[in-house]
């Protein structure tokens, strides 16, 4: 395991089981203060908790090793279950925030003692905070001199995005909360809690929306990083027996994996032997360059 892989599953861990303890906090203020904003919060951090099972599922199954079966590994499948968390993101936390908001904001109902939920909420804010606060440490680690907003529109490291989008929508979402129950227990106005509901499904809305986009892109087959393309054409120049880099493709497998397909026109008068020593120098020099790029398929061709 990549030190890179064992630091995204450390934050997924971390995030899971603070989100267990949260969960269980909100859930006994919610019942407590019968808060329409403190349960749309119980329920997505109960949810947040699910999402990260799965994604500790789709980390696994993606170091599994090549077979017969699947001849390039399944790297995919942390795309494929990060794109599965986006989509109960949307519907279990999102959705039936919005749909617990109008039903409150219809039927309004005064909340009851507020205490225990302050407390809770406090305490889910600091919990959350800091793991929001690591998720960007290491970002900002990997990131490199591309803009924070940037690195998330590019990054293939999607478990590591998810659980970005997840705490940072839970910190946006549990400060709602707070501010929805002060508002209606000062008013007496069960519709502030009701808003308080609307406001953290709407978040969870366009958190789901923006990472299943996202994910989308990787999952269908995205390419490499462009600064993998770009030193593999410098190689490519700077190497005596390669004429011309004629086409590459690349695909991004899963986190930390690579394809690379060339084709490449070979220098006149080598033989056969030859060739093959030439090509293979050439993809171990990308390889040394890219650790990541674990299948390189090169195809010779021939100087007009």
């Amino acid at each position: 395991m990549s030190k890179e892989e064992g630091a995204g599953i450390g934050h997924i861990v971390q995030s899971l089981v603070t989100n267990l303890v949260i969960a269980t906090s909100k859930l006994v203020a919610a019942l407590i203060s019968g808060s329409g904003a403190l349960l749309a919060e119980t329920l997505h951090s109960f949810g947040d908790c699910g999402n990260q099972i799965l994604l500790l599922v789709g980390v696994r199954q993606a170091r599994k090793p090549p077979d017969a079966k699947h001849p390039l590994g399944q790297g995919r499948a942390v795309y494929f279950w990060s794109f599965m968390v986006a989509m109960l993101l949307f519907m279990g936390g999102g959705v039936f925030s919005i749909y617990e908001g109008v039903h409150k904001m219809q039927h309004p109902e005064p909340v009851e003692d507020i205490t225990v939920g302050l407390i809770v909420l406090g305490i889910s804010i600091l919990l959350e905070g800091y793991s929001t606060f690591s998720n960007i440490k290491e970002m900002n680690k990997r990131r490199g001199a591309k803009s924070f907003r940037k690195y998330l529109r590019d990054s293939k490291d999607s478990d590591l995005i998810v659980v970005f989008g997840e705490n940072s929508a839970a910190v946006v979402g549990l400060v709602f909360a707070l501010v929805a129950v002060l508002l209606a227990k000062q008013t007496g106005d069960g519709r502030y809690d009701a808003a308080g509901s609307l406001a953290i499904g709407l978040v969870l809305v366009f958190v789901a929306i923006f990472l299943a986009r996202e994910v989308k892109s990787l999952l269908v087959g995205e390419s490499a990083d462009p600064e993998v393309e770009k030193v593999v054409r410098e190689l490519a120049v700077a190497d005596p027996n390669v004429d011309e880099l004629i086409r590459m493709l690349s695909i991004q497998q899963g986190p930390g994996e690579v394809i690379l397909a060339l084709k490449v026109r070979i220098k006149r008068g080598l033989e056969s032997q030859e060739v093959a020593e030439a090509i293979n120098a050439f993809e171990e020099r990308i390889t040394e360059r890219f650790p990541e790029v674990k299948w390189t398929f090169v195809e010779p061709d021939v100087a007009d």
